[in-house]
């Protein structure tokens, strides 16, 4: 399992794996692959800064990578103060009245309050400057291209871009603002994603790009054969992300595993609905009670990013630490239907090797 992006990037398997754990993102690399830190959750510079420096010791050296998200178009921001005051008060009696009605109780005073603020453009700026002062090779950006600034920045220090495509023509857009790799981010994926399934998505973008921008095959992921498929559809290499959030390595992210790890051992490929309600744009889910809700009648219309995940915020903190599986909020890919057990992140990578190895044998018996 080996491609031109191995030797670009000095990994052994051309798997990349988004996961907001320093923990997993580490495991990956240290077992060949590419971790990649999803940098969205820190509020606090010093918190990103230390998860950094962590990384920076606890890899063997191995290369890693931050994702970070930063729209193109800068918009015209306050504070969060300004932000919160945009939003209507239908909203937020929704969500108060919901989180009620689910039986999620309020959080202890001055605990969990603030919303996530590496939505917002200024902290995603904050994120990429702390970045740039460690060691990473590769910048992921989830919302596509970034400021044509920001690429130039990256490509002085030597770290290349990578930006989520949902359509050739965005993949034709990010590489013309000078975007290296390009991950073609299928409608089976968890998290923001667009409307094309990977089958279709990764050769219409392999083929409009050209064979000189790698193509990364995203969406639906989780297996040695699934991994063939991708490259047997002109990528070379994949994103990951879903599949690692059953791994032991993650179980560091917070108290709510217990919950967590019920919620996707028991779910189905058909338990996921991609909504707004998460950020505001579409974005792929577990189904819970949180999500249906939304979904009834009368329910208000989720509100364009930032505001919608401002508004939840302090809710998706309160469900998390309700350690409900019945209601928990996160963003996962149809893959969850193979999530069956907890395992570690090395184990993944292993069966993922010998999956891929034992069907292009295959393969090559069947074009033999």
């Amino acid at each position: 399992m080996r491609t031109p992006l191995c030797e670009a990037f000095g990994i052994e398997y051309p798997i990349f794996a988004f996961t907001p754990s320093e923990h997993v993102a580490a495991a990956v690399s240290k077992a060949g692959g590419l971790g990649v830190l999803g940098c969205v959750r820190f509020n606090e510079t010093e918190e990103l800064e230390s998860v950094l420096s962590w990384l920076d010791d606890n890899t063997d050296g191995k290369p890693y990578g931050v994702d970070i998200v930063m729209p193109m178009k800068i918009p015209t921001e306050g504070t969060s103060v300004d932000l919160k005051a945009m939003i209507p008060q239908e909203h937020l009696t929704f969500v108060e009245q919901t989180l009620q009605k689910l039986g999620v109780p309020p959080l202890p005073e001055g605990e969990g309050r603030e919303g996530v603020l590496g939505w917002l453009h200024s902290v995603a700026r904050s994120h990429l400057d702390i970045a740039l002062q460690h060691r990473p090779v590769l910048i992921a950006n989830a919302l596509g291209s970034p400021p044509k600034d920001v690429i130039d920045m990256c490509h002085e220090h030597g770290i290349q871009v990578a930006a989520l495509a949902g359509a050739a023509k965005h993949a034709l857009s990010h590489v013309a603002n000078g975007v290296d790799i390009i991950v073609a981010q299928g409608y089976e994926a968890g998290g923001h994603t667009g409307e094309v399934a990977s089958m279709v998505l990764t050769p219409d973008i392999v083929d409009a790009v050209g064979p000189d921008v790698p193509v990364l095959g995203a969406g639906g992921i989780g297996s040695g054969r699934q991994i063939a498929a991708s490259l047997a559809l002109g990528s070379q290499g994949v994103w990951m992300g879903s599949i690692w959030l059953g791994t032991q390595e993650y179980q560091h992210m917070g108290s709510n595993s217990e919950a967590w790890t019920t919620a996707f051992t028991r779910a189905t490929s058909s338990d996921t609905v991609r909504t707004r309600v998460y950020t505001g744009k579409p974005a792929r889910l577990l189904k819970t009670k949180w999500t249906e809700a939304w979904a009834e009648e009368g329910a208000p219309t989720p509100l364009p990013m930032p505001l919608q995940n401002l508004l939840v915020a302090e809710a998706h903190n309160r469900i998390n630490a309700a350690n409900d599986p019945d209601v928990i909020s996160m963003p996962i890919g149809q893959i969850v239907g193979r999530m069956n057990e907890v395992r570690p992140v090395a184990d993944v990578i292993a069966d993922l090797v010998t999956e891929f190895e034992e069907t292009v044998r295959r393969l090559d018996k069947v074009s033999g």
